[in-house]
């Protein structure tokens, strides 16, 4: 029991960390690409920042729907990307955490940042005050939008990754072997013993 729950503080203390330093990663990449720029470039890029939220979510639920068996059968034909996709469905719980609870809810906080910067933007750019009629109609229907966006592309994510959750994983397991075998980066390690003591 301690140690599980040495275990799960050792990881909660360590998303924490991967959480913080990728929220300022994406924070000061997405001011800087809003510095400057007008409105509606900032709407698309607001708009990214939602489908990378969308995307990641996708991918989370798609490790905990996906069926470890397939993958063993295509490793024992050497496919490329087998054995990476059955790490990554054997570790679905952390893989889901960093995908959904990481990348999505940094994705989230970043695209509300973002869109209070373009709401100004746009406000000051036809020439309406701060606290205007103007900008609170603009923030309040633009905020709804990328609102709409987000809770309906992740319901629609939701579906396509529980319906094709098997060859969803399968081509992220292709990327990480492509990143492994031409970068020589090891993202996926198995630590020693890991199989033996999940089975007792």
């Amino acid at each position: 029991m301690k140690q599980l729950l040495h275990k799960s503080i050792r990881f909660g203390l360590s998303v924490a960390v991967i959480t913080f330093v990728l929220a300022a990663i994406f924070s000061i990449i997405s001011t800087f690409l809003l510095s400057g720029v007008k409105w509606g470039l900032g709407m698309l890029i607001v708009f990214v920042i939602v489908l990378i939220g969308i995307f990641f979510d996708m991918l989370g639920i798609a490790s905990t729907a996906a069926d470890e068996t397939p993958f063993h059968a295509m490793a024992s034909k050497k496919v490329h990307g087998a054995k990476q996709a059955i790490f990554i469905t054997r570790h679905a719980d952390r893989f889901a955490s960093f995908c959904n609870d990481v990348i999505g809810d940094i994705s989230g906080i970043v695209s509300g940042t973002a869109s209070a910067i373009v709401i100004i933007q746009l406000t000051t750019g036809f020439g309406y005050g701060e606290e205007s009629a103007f900008q609170f109609v603009v923030s309040v229907i633009f905020t709804s939008v990328v609102a709409a966006l987000t809770v309906g592309g992740k319901a629609l994510g939701k579906s396509f990754a529980i319906r094709y959750s098997t060859d969803i994983i399968y081509r992220v397991g292709q990327l990480f072997y492509l990143v492994e075998d031409k970068l020589k980066v090891k993202i996926l390690k198995e630590k020693k013993g890991r199989k033996n003591s999940t089975r007792k």
